[in-house]
């Protein structure tokens, strides 16, 4: 963890089932990853992060694993996962897995295990918990707590076999580990190391913050939109995130896993933690993980309530932004990401997805991440502009996030079905889910059977294929992107100021390092803005790096949906 080459690096996530579709069966596998590697390559990347390919039942598309040392037949086989590693590897670049060890499958032998008696040697591996004190084991009201899980309904499971709860945060196929059991870490070390072992250059954690939790969980806390809903459950996250012994476990982690290897990038996914949280976590002294996943920017256009939307102000996310670069700026390492598999896609979200914007929308969102401190991630079909699906009804949604609170909230809550949909349809993770856009062909050239998904009905038009081939492509952006990346070190180590914090329409600042000063201006509205700056003069005739419109700004007023990065020295 000496080297800090991850700094310089960018990574590019790969969600396998929508990614290529080698055998026909309309899911993604780890062949068409192979197939599609040198579209990677060719944009620059240098790490590639693989969501999960694990022994899964798909409960929750691969985050639900029931064995850890092998990969699903869905996706292929451990010799396939091999030929991918070291196809990755001859191109100089890095790969990465999802470590999902919070909880399992409730088909993984160790639960399996846990739950066939109270005596079990392996019962102590999960969170298991008798009915709430008077009450009826098994009906309503009797769970050990009043936490609501994240895909909707109770947090805790009644088993008849054993007459207790298990504790899931998420889906009941999903129950927590319990990391207090030393075995339990030893035996998820152990799968970690087996992996690296096997070549893999390390792990993006899933969400690694919630794995030390209260022994003694308490009820709740019940938001004010959901208690005037009639919501029944509450926010158990004070019991489980950044819990009481979650630093103790990712140094010992550290210690009996990464010490002594080199070259390996351990990214911790932590919603909800806090920037001083942050910079315990990714401090290099204290040896936990390289960098933090956080959430508070994808977060920024959401109210108290989460099931509902508010306009984006543009200066709330500047704010967020500059409260992360400013608290990591002396100590400590953030990722920077507008998209991934549990966010709708930003160009539809943060920018304009209509024909007219997309592309510099696009390419203007990509310039202000970019350009911030910290390592940039691109997910796929970002670097394409790809935009959220036009979804009709619940039947078009595969995600269990969006089809079980959608019932909690229609059937038990009576909310209107319309109102959901509304909220599912500008947030639903399924709008990142939708098979990347290889070409013009049936089905995006993703697959040559039925995709299990469907596919954005924009594909002709936004492809990898046309992408390649325009020049002024949003992909051709991103190559320029990453490549000032690894050229300009200002970029990568200079310090950021943020500027006109009060402006909804712009977002600027700099970035210096030495005689170095970087400007970064994007302007998030349809119209022309000029940036007014005390500097202005200056700046205006100083070397401009990157513009992604054909016309350059004309003292700094920027056309709709510009971005423009400027250099000085000296």
């Amino acid at each position: 963890m000496t080297d800090q080459w991850w700094k310089r690096a960018v990574v590019y996530q790969i969600y396998p089932r929508s990614f290529a579709d080698a055998d026909g069966d309309g899911v993604g596998d780890l062949r068409g990853v192979i197939d599609r590697l040198d579209h990677l390559a060719e944009l620059g990347v240098d790490v590639l992060w693989l969501s999960p390919t694990y022994p899964s039942p798909q409960a929750d598309n691969g985050y639900d694993i029931s064995d850890y040392q092998g990969v699903d037949p869905l996706f292929g086989t451990l010799e396939t996962f091999d030929e991918l590693l070291a196809a990755v590897h001859a191109r100089g670049l890095k790969l990465i897995m999802d470590l999902v060890v919070n909880h399992t499958s409730d088909e993984h032998p160790w639960f399996v295990a846990s739950r066939a008696g109270a005596d079990n040697p392996r019962r102590d591996w999960y969170w298991w918990r008798p009915a709430r004190a008077g009450t009826a084991p098994g009906t309503p009201g009797a769970e050990p707590t009043d936490w609501g899980a994240a895909f909707g309904g109770p947090a805790w499971e009644f088993d008849e076999k054993t007459g207790e709860y298990y504790l899931h945060l998420f889906s009941a196929k999903q129950p927590d580990l319990n990391w207090e059991n030393p075995e339990v870490r030893e035996a998820v070390y152990a799968v970690m190391r087996w992996w690296l072992d096997r070549g893999v250059d390390g792990f993006r954690m899933d969400v690694i913050n919630m794995i030390s939790k209260t022994v003694n969980p308490e009820d709740g806390a019940l938001p004010d939109g959901r208690r005037q809903a009639g919501a029944a459950y509450a926010d158990g996250s004070a019991s489980y995130l950044c819990g009481p012994r979650n630093h103790e476990f990712l140094h010992e982690m550290h210690e009996q896993v990464f010490a002594g290897r080199d070259a390996l990038l351990t990214v911790g996914e932590m919603p909800g933690v806090t920037v001083d949280e942050a910079r315990l976590f990714t401090d290099p002294a204290r040896a936990e993980v390289d960098m933090v996943f956080q959430f508070d920017h994808v977060w920024a256009d959401r109210g108290p309530d989460p099931r509902t939307l508010v306009p984006l102000r543009l200066t709330r996310l500047k704010a967020i932004f500059n409260r992360w670069q400013t608290g990591l700026a002396e100590v400590g390492w953030n990722s920077l990401y507008w998209n991934n598999h549990d966010q709708p896609r930003a160009v539809s979200r943060y920018g304009d997805d209509g024909p007219r914007h997309r592309v510099a929308s696009a390419k203007m969102l990509g310039t202000v991440l970019h350009l911030h401190r910290g390592t940039p991630y691109v997910y796929q079909g970002e670097e394409l502009g790809m935009t959220n699906f036009p979804f009709r009804t619940i039947d078009d949604f595969r995600d269990i996030e969006a089809l079980g609170p959608y019932a909690q909230a229609v059937e038990q809550e009576g909310r209107s079905p319309e109102d959901v949909l509304t909220v599912l349809r500008a947030r639903g993770r399924d709008n990142a889910r939708t098979p990347m856009q290889w070409d013009a062909s049936p089905h995006a050239g993703f697959t040559a059977g039925t995709p299990w998904l469907a596919v954005n009905p924009n594909y002709p038009q936004v492809n990898a294929a046309a992408e390649r081939a325009d020049p002024d492509s949003v992909f051709h952006y991103y190559r320029r992107l990453i490549e000032l990346r690894h050229t300009e070190p200002a970029v990568v180590d200079g310090d950021f100021t943020l500027l006109l914090p009060d402006d909804e329409r712009l977002y600027a600042f700099t970035r210096r390092l030495g005689a170095t000063e970087l400007l970064v201006i994007g302007n998030f509205t349809g119209g022309f803005v000029r940036a007014e700056l005390p500097d202005a003069a200056a700046w205006s005739s100083a070397e401009l790096l990157l513009t992604n419109l054909a016309t350059a700004p004309d003292d700094l007023t920027l056309g709709p949906w510009q971005a423009a990065v400027y250099r000085r020295r000296g």
